[in-house]
């Protein structure tokens, strides 16, 4: 399914995704050595509750996982990569964390994520590999517009992340977003520009480049959710949902304030 958003829903998109945003920074704040994954999850549910809104996640139960998700957030990290299961597990110095996060409010969903080291350590490698991410996710906004093809975008993601020196995993990627999370269309964090679906006005998209440091292949873990590297190298994972409109791409998910 893929929708295209009315000026009302795409109001209610915003206020979501500044939602979200505003979240996830506050639980990257939050996040030191020292703090239990188990913590961020039951602040994640706490933030989402006092905001009226609801967890995409807590009664998620898609086919690659093991039941129902039954958290509020998606904490990942070295070598975990995707769907990261909150357990119990105390943040070290110099750990690489994923915070994944979707809501929905009005209506409406968001989906972001945001890569980030833990503690005083600042191992170069992880460094080097958040900042492809972010910059893939802002290639990919860039290309994204009225009349742009879901292949553009895909293309300016892997560009930047065959630079950078990172093989690409194309299994899982972005996708469509509104009444619901996972919505077509599928977003590859490589391919060819000038195909596939193109981009109108009122459609809203979550871009999510992520890499694995040596490796293309992910491996489940024994909890049933958590994908990692199959060669436990680190991994990074960057998302932003975004809106196309008349003159080209907003980002919904983007906090209310700078934020350190």
């Amino acid at each position: 399914m893929i929708e295209i958003l009315n000026p009302t829903e795409l109001a209610r998109a915003k206020e979501t995704g500044t939602l979200v945003a505003d979240i996830l920074q506050t639980l990257k704040v939050r996040s030191k050595v020292g703090t239990n994954l188990l913590d961020i999850d039951r602040w994640a549910r706490t933030m989402i509750v006092e905001a009226g809104a609801l967890s995409c996640y807590v009664d998620y139960e898609p086919s690659f996982g093991r039941g129902r998700f039954g958290h509020y957030i998606c904490t990942a990290v070295n070598d975990a990569v995707l769907h990261g299961l909150p357990h119990n597990y105390s943040l070290a110095d110099g750990d690489l964390l994923t915070l994944d996060l979707a809501v929905s409010k009005g209506g409406v969903a968001a989906d972001s994520a945001i890569s980030f080291i833990v503690g005083g350590s600042k191992p170069p490698e992880s460094v080097a590999m958040i900042s492809a991410t972010e910059r893939a996710l802002t290639a990919g906004i860039a290309a994204a517009g009225p009349g742009a093809r879901i292949g553009d975008i895909s293309h300016a993601i892997g560009t930047v992340l065959s630079e950078a020196g990172y093989p690409i995993n194309t299994e899982f990627g972005g996708h469509g977003i509104g009444s619901t999370m996972h919505q077509d269309p599928h977003i590859a964090n490589t391919g060819r520009p000038g195909r596939g679906y193109k981009l109108r006005p009122g459609l809203l998209l979550a871009l999510e480049p992520w890499v694995m440091a040596d490796t293309a292949d992910l491996i489940t873990d024994a909890d049933g959710w958590t994908l990692r590297s199959a060669t436990g190298c680190r991994t990074a994972h960057s998302e932003h949902t975004i809106a196309i409109t008349d003159d080209g791409a907003e980002i919904l998910t983007l906090p209310t304030q700078a934020h350190p």
